[in-house]
């Protein structure tokens, strides 16, 4: 994130008596073989204890690597420096994983269960949670900011801004910055079309369930493109392509073409072949709000969701299919 230069206040010169400048690092070199505890008990005024405590929070390097064990076996010409700040602890991220993170951007991948964002009052852990602990690890101000959403049962590739300017610019240009938006749906059936497009007004009831209006203009305008990448008669795998980005686009037009997203209850499906949602965000590719560099991250087909086609249990679907 970029940062104001520092300017500072009239009369900083000024300093009072009492303030002290930080400690500087502590360097030693090594002059015979040694372990670096008994290295350390010899060299600093500290007890037993404290010298455990730098090497337990990071703050002891041996050649600019950082050393933790008591044993570590140094060498003549080495040199052991002792940091005065305890190195930065990193926060295991739980359902979530860095792909990609500069100072404008960051881009995860999101597992199955886990929200994007919640509201203020729900204490969930969410994505944005997790990436807003991880930003102020650097600087307690840091920021980040929703570009678009995954649905908490989908997983895959997720983008924030770590700054209002650069979200605003995501959102609003986000047709012409999207370069490629794509999805891998396990759904229901045997899909007969290798192809196709679907089309519809989106609107929401009062239940919060999408769905295709009857009526053309009559809400959203929501287009999918499909491809077959693997037919079976209980199941099909899709390679979905996303033209708008409307809430739950896919799961409502798979529904409408007679096959549901496997274990996609709300909209229509009577299977629940993986234990989750068969639903999957596989590339995002963009070029950077603020460099223009075209960028592209592709999370692959997860396993999972060819288990069906291998089973011989699976059940097929007897409602009748529409390709």
């Amino acid at each position: 994130m970029s940062k104001k230069p520092y300017s500072p206040a009239k009369n900083s010169q000024a300093k009072s008596p009492q303030t002290k400048s930080p400690a500087p690092n502590k360097s030693f070199a090594v002059t015979e073989a040694s372990e670096l505890l008994a290295f350390l008990l010899a060299h600093l005024n500290q007890g037993r204890n404290s010298v455990k405590s730098l090497l337990a929070h990071g703050q002891v390097y041996v050649n600019d690597h950082v050393e933790t064990k008591y044993n570590y076996p140094l060498q003549p010409g080495q040199t052991v420096v002792i940091r005065k700040e305890r190195e930065q602890e990193k926060i295991p991220f739980i359902g979530l994983t860095i792909l990609h993170e500069d100072d404008h951007v960051i881009v995860a991948s999101k597992e199955a269960g886990l929200l994007t964002i919640a509201s203020d009052k729900e204490a969930e852990l969410t994505a944005y949670r997790q990436l807003t602990a991880h930003v102020r690890t650097a600087d307690p101000k840091n920021r980040i900011f929703i570009v678009h959403r995954l649905d908490r049962d989908t997983s895959g590739v997720l983008m924030f801004a770590k700054s209002e300017a650069v979200q605003q610019k995501l959102q609003e240009e986000w047709q012409t910055i999207v370069k490629e938006r794509s999805y891998v749906a396990l759904v229901e059936g045997e899909v007969k079309r290798t192809e196709g497009t679907i089309t519809s007004w989106l609107k929401e009831s009062k239940t919060l369930k999408m769905y295709s209006s009857p009526y053309p203009n009559d809400g959203q305008q929501a287009v999918t493109h499909y491809k077959l990448l693997q037919p079976s008669k209980a199941f099909s795998l899709l390679e979905v392509h996303l033209e708008t980005g409307r809430k739950n686009q896919i799961r409502v037009h798979m529904e409408d073409i007679g096959h549901p997203i496997a274990g996609d209850k709300k909209y229509g499906s009577r299977t629940k072949p993986i234990g989750r949602l068969g639903l999957h965000a596989r590339i995002l590719a963009f070029e950077h709000p603020v460099t223009g560099e075209l960028m592209k991250f592709d999370t692959g087909i997860p396993k999972l969701f060819y288990n069906p086609f291998r089973s011989e249990t699976a059940k097929p679907d007897n409602r009748r299919s529409k390709g």
